[in-house]
């Protein structure tokens, strides 16, 4: 009779023995939460959430007005930084006696304001000299009739005499010296006591008796039976203008010259006053413009909570202050201009204006250009998935342009020498063609000094590096 088997240790350790019973809510330790305890609980977590929002909303509405304020400080700093280039040059050209006198020199020697001061000059020559009544008076009474057409010819005559007298060497040192008093004295522009440019009643005139004068000494020189006499007038072309100079043409001529004589109006509009007030004005507190400019796109800066944007703003703005004003100094010069009589002389006075202003012109492209590279360098290093992709593609071809030049070096250093050693006669040949063709494009001397130079520096380093390639050979 077979035994009954022991019990295995496993599985009698395996089987489940009695589960206690879990004692009730009321029976654990600490007891059921108290009510009271979890509704301030739960005051506090929401008292938590609504700090948070309101600081978050505050970070915002800050943030908000940050933005704002920096893009408005950008705003006004970009057309103060404008308004600081006019009055830059207005200080160093307009009230400047010598930049002034390099600015205004050239002008007798362009066309339409020759044409204008010599058309205005010739009339008031006609008007001093009466040319028509001493035609009469040198030719024979059967032959008065004719004195209207020659006078007319005469007129022509006198126009191509004060044309050339105008575009001299001679009488640019007395223009030079003419401009050279007047800005002197700029003050005169304003209150009339200028010797050249005077504003008066309203009205801005140019002295011209300086070239009636001459044109008088030429017109006696060639025509000495028109006047009778020779005439003695003073010579100008030293640049020194007699103070007396009215009363010495009265008296060698035997008239009496109008109050206005040879003064040619410019401008005749008592607006002109203002604007030179405000120029004055503008140069006093140029240094605070300056200054004020600076500490705007400081505190700018400073504001900001995104640097990068507002660069970007300067930048825009720039372009857009730039246009403006501009477009503001294009007004008043159409509002000069049409207090000028159409014709000839408007003509002559928009280029007196183009030479004068050309300068601001220049510095006016240069800023506008200046925001446009910053405004484009401030977008590129942005976070924007466009700059992102450009600066990507610009490494990558980078280190592409960068290996290929290291093999090019490579190669050419390699087998360049052997290629040139055979075809050095063609090589030699090649620079002088190049140097000649180049020759006749830049006729200056300074151009065709450094063609020979580089021709020279051409031909020895091409000689060198054949003969060497064709002695290794060897």
């Amino acid at each position: 009779m077979a035994r009954p088997e022991a019990p295995n240790a496993d599985t009698a350790t395996s089987e489940p023995g009695p589960v206690p019973p879990v004692p009730p809510p009321d029976d654990r330790p600490g007891g059921p939460p108290d009510a009271g305890e979890l509704t301030r609980l739960r005051e506090e977590v929401s008292a938590l959430h609504a700090k948070l929002d309101t600081r978050q909303r505050r970070s915002s509405a800050v943030g908000t007005l940050r933005r704002v304020v920096a893009a408005v400080l950008i705003a006004v700093t970009a057309f103060a930084l404008a308004g600081s280039v006019v009055g830059v040059w207005a200080a160093r050209t307009a009230m400047n006696t010598d930049r002034w006198v390099a600015t205004v020199a050239p002008l007798p020697q362009n066309p339409q304001v020759s044409a204008a001061v010599a058309d205005y000059a010739t009339i008031q020559v006609f008007e001093a000299v009466d040319v028509e009544q001493r035609l009469r008076t040198v030719l024979p009474p059967q032959a008065a009739f004719v004195a209207g057409p020659v006078a007319d010819q005469l007129a022509g005559k006198i126009r191509e005499i004060t044309t050339t007298v105008l575009r001299s060497d001679r009488f640019q040192s007395i223009w030079v010296e003419l401009n050279r008093r007047a800005h002197v004295r700029a003050v005169a522009i304003i209150n009339g006591s200028s010797d050249v440019v005077l504003a008066r009643d309203n009205r801005v005139e140019i002295d011209l008796l300086p070239l009636i004068n001459q044109v008088l000494r030429v017109l006696s020189a060639q025509l000495p039976t028109l006047f009778g006499k020779q005439l003695t007038l003073p010579d100008l072309n030293s640049g020194a203008i007699p103070v007396d100079l009215r009363d010495r043409v009265q008296e060698t001529l035997g008239v009496t010259l109008p109050p206005n004589f040879a003064q040619f109006t410019v401008y005749d509009s008592g607006q002109l006053r203002a604007a030179q007030q405000a120029v004055a004005a503008a140069k006093r507190d140029l240094v605070l413009v300056v200054v004020a400019t600076i500490v705007l796109l400081l505190i700018a800066l400073a504001v900001s909570p995104v640097r990068r944007r507002t660069l970007l703003q300067l930048g825009l703005w720039l372009v857009v202050a730039a246009v403006a004003i501009t477009a503001v100094l294009r007004a008043v010069r159409t509002q000069v201009l049409q207090e000028v009589p159409a014709g000839l002389y408007r003509d002559g006075v928009a280029a007196a204006f183009n030479v004068v202003f050309a300068q601001l012109r220049t510095r006016g492209t240069q800023l506008i250009w200046l925001g446009v590279l910053l405004a484009v360098v401030m977008y590129l290093i942005g976070p924007a998935r466009g700059p992102r992709w450009l600066r990507h593609a610009v490494v990558t071809g980078g280190r592409a342009a960068g290996r290929g030049t290291s093999r090019g070096a490579h190669a050419l250093g390699r087998y360049g020498p052997g290629w040139a050693g055979r075809h050095l006669d063609a090589l030699r040949v090649g620079g002088l063609v190049a140097g000649a063709l180049l020759a006749l494009l830049l006729s200056s001397w300074t151009s065709l000094l450094v063609i020979a130079v580089l021709l020279a520096v051409y031909e020895v380093l091409v000689t060198l590096v054949g003969k060497s390639a064709t002695t290794h050979l060897g």
